[in-house]
């Protein structure tokens, strides 16, 4: 009896509805970035939010594909910058962009952003060599500050409104260079420093059209698809000579 009072009991914690305005963002020739809307609500086991007193955060984490990635550090040397040092990573996001109601900072402490990976600080990157802890360190602020310059990186401490305690909402741009395949938004529910729920929904961005067909061709026929780049350079620039000696 006992038992079963206790699973019919209602969970004490809340439950998140999220959704993505785009489930499939397509990439056209004339693409130049997308907008997506990332909102939902939070279901309370009591159907009524927490008091005043103990307001709830929303931090939302919208990553794509993982890949591996090698960093060089430049040196100069003789009056010239060479490659020194470098440190490959086997599995760094491709996209990172984390949004929240408040800085993250002020919502969680160190040990649970390196847990969930909230903050740019706080990725977990797997260095395929054992380097010492503090040339990592330095790759990867390194890898960091290149991808926040490409805009494949970015953080926006106030970029979730949050209505009532209830309903939630996020904008996030995607760069004109964001790369396909399958991204994740990841939405945490926090609240005293603790992640109450969290919830994931998949966002797929694909080719389309020509640029699509030429991904296909690269890939299902890579040699066919080099010779004849190969070929069409040599035809275009015949004929741009051609048309240079004419005139």
């Amino acid at each position: 009896m006992l038992l079963l009072t206790a699973q019919a009991r209602p969970s004490d914690k809340p439950v998140l509805v999220p959704d993505v305005s785009q489930r499939s963002v397509r990439i056209l020739y004339s693409f130049t970035g997308a907008e997506l809307l990332l909102f939902g609500a939070i279901v309370y086991p009591r159907g009524r939010p927490v008091g005043p007193d103990k307001p709830v955060d929303i931090v939302v984490v919208v990553k794509g594909p993982t890949e591996s990635v090698l960093v060089r550090e430049k040196e100069r040397f003789a009056g010239i910058w060479i490659n020194a040092e470098r440190l490959r990573y086997r599995s760094a996001p491709s996209f990172y962009a984390i949004a929240s109601s408040r800085p993250i900072d002020q919502l969680v402490d160190e040990r649970t952003r390196a847990i969930y990976e909230l903050g740019l600080d706080s990725l977990q990157l797997s260095p395929a060599s054992s380097a010492p802890s503090e040339q990592q360190a330095v790759f990867q602020r390194g890898l960091v500050a290149l991808k926040q310059r490409a805009g494949l990186y970015f953080a926006d401490p106030q970029a979730v409104e949050i209505t009532d305690g209830v309903l939630y909402r996020a904008r996030l741009v995607m760069p004109a260079r964001v790369p396909v395949g399958r991204f994740t938004a990841e939405t945490f529910l926090i609240r005293d420093g603790r992640v109450l729920a969290a919830a994931v929904r998949p966002i797929d961005i694909q080719k389309a059209g020509f640029e699509r067909f030429v991904a296909r061709a690269a890939e299902r026929s890579s040699v066919l698809y080099g010779l004849t780049v190969v070929a069409l350079s040599l035809v275009l620039g015949w004929a741009a000579a051609s048309a240079a000696r004419r005139l």
